[in-house]
């Protein structure tokens, strides 16, 4: 009446299938956490940038790539310094000064505390050019703000010039953290060596 074959293969697939239950699930599964890809950074060397209509010159990084800034409302002598494999950019926009200089500064004071909604905190740093020709704030914006550094430098009567640091990509202060250093490092070399053309 019985097939006692058939009845062993299931009371086999039902032992199997218990042991599995019982057995194979002992284990805790934790979780990874979130990693990040691996950044090869370039290697640090300058080059001078001296655009022949522009009033300033200041060393820029040899691997990056210099535009002129495409927007609508550009102006002549902005620029963009992109990053390539980064993607990052350094904005910068030079403003002739016409007794307006603190009208400069305080636009520029209001771009980079708008930031402030996102930021965990925002610091402003003294900087001056190494021929003390020229001087300004840096503004470290910490959190994930959609730019995290921000500059303008000066020589008070004739020249305004401003930048930012901006990425192509959501704001992450953890995973940015290296190349934020990275480009910290380029964005005090072109203070440093910034000059003003008479």
């Amino acid at each position: 009446m019985f097939n006692k074959k058939k009845i062993k293969a299931k009371i086999d697939h039902i032992l199997f299938a218990t042991s599995l239950l019982l057995f194979g699930c002992n284990n805790h599964y934790t979780p990874k956490p979130i990693g990040y890809f691996r950044i090869d950074l370039p290697e640090k060397k300058y080059i001078p940038f001296n655009p022949a209509k522009c009033p300033f010159a200041f060393d820029v990084p040899a691997f990056t790539v210099i535009e002129a800034d495409n927007r609508a409302k550009a102006e002549p002598c902005w620029y963009d310094i992109n990053y390539p494999g980064l993607q990052g950019k350094i904005n910068l926009t030079y403003l002739p000064i016409h007794n307006d200089v603190i009208t400069h500064i305080e636009n520029c004071r209001t771009l980079a505390y708008k930031h402030a909604v996102k930021a965990n905190g925002i610091d402003e740093v003294l900087i001056t050019s190494n021929d003390g020709q020229s001087g300004g704030l840096m503004y470290l914006i910490s959190g994930n703000a959609a730019s995290s550094i921000q500059f303008f430098l000066t020589d008070s009567t004739t020249h305004f010039l401003r930048g930012a640091l901006y990425f192509n990509c959501p704001p992450q202060s953890d995973s940015l953290a290296p190349v934020i250093e990275f480009c910290k490092k380029d964005i005090e070399q072109l203070i440093h060596t910034l000059q003003w053309k008479q």
